[in-house]
């Protein structure tokens, strides 16, 4: 008995040493929780919430929340929401996959150590090769945007019309982009051009 707890101990002290442990359980369980314990979102620009405190392990040597923290939390948060709102399902019918392809975030005022937030997610829009999401987190205790992010899911096997045509049963266009947004992606065109460019590669190159 003894040693089977000492051989549990070593797994975990190994998997938490090794592996970024709480992050491949928090993705999974965010997913699990959506779909199975929170009611389907029709509507796909629908805003939708997701909790979060700021626990000692999230501060940086200022005490307050650590910047990478927020893409974190915004990457835990945007799971849900896809899988609420179906997104992800549809994505696994088609054979396809969504991944990170860009983001920015703007810090605005600091989260301090046990201060209740919502990151509060949101579908922008779609082009024909990618999702745009955003993510604000909210604190509880006033209501402030203390940080804005954008984030760009580059769809990989399909494209995002496909997609919400699964998931709508008929073809919708998509909605206007905000103008920031659209200054946003006209920037990552323009950075891919000269990376592409100083590089060599071709845009057949990159997709592969």
């Amino acid at each position: 008995m003894l040693q089977l707890v000492v051989a549990l101990l070593a797994l975990a002290l190994a998997y938490f040493a090794l592996l970024d442990g709480w992050y491949l359980l928090r993705v999974p369980c965010a997913v699990l929780r959506a779909r199975l314990l929170q009611p389907r979102v029709r509507d796909l620009l629908a805003e939708q919430r997701y909790a979060g405190r700021v626990l000692p392990s999230d501060l940086d040597l200022l005490l307050h929340m650590n910047n990478a923290r927020y893409l974190r939390e915004a990457d835990v948060a945007r799971a849900a929401h896809l899988a609420r709102c179906g997104v992800l399902g549809a994505l696994r019918t088609l054979g396809a996959r969504a991944v990170l392809a860009a983001s920015c975030a703007r810090y605005r005022r600091s989260l301090r150590l046990l201060e209740p937030f919502e990151v509060r997610t949101r579908l922008l829009g779609w082009d024909d090769r990618a999702f745009y999401l955003e993510a604000r987190f909210v604190s509880l205790r006033d209501g402030f945007v203390c940080a804005l992010l954008r984030s760009r899911q580059h769809v990989l096997g399909a494209s995002p019309e496909r997609v919400v045509q699964h998931l709508c049963k008929r073809r919708v266009e998509p909605p206007e982009l905000p103008e920031d947004l659209q200054h946003w992606i006209a920037y990552n065109e323009a950075s891919s051009r000269l990376l592409r460019a100083e590089s060599g590669l071709s845009d057949v190159v990159k997709d592969q």
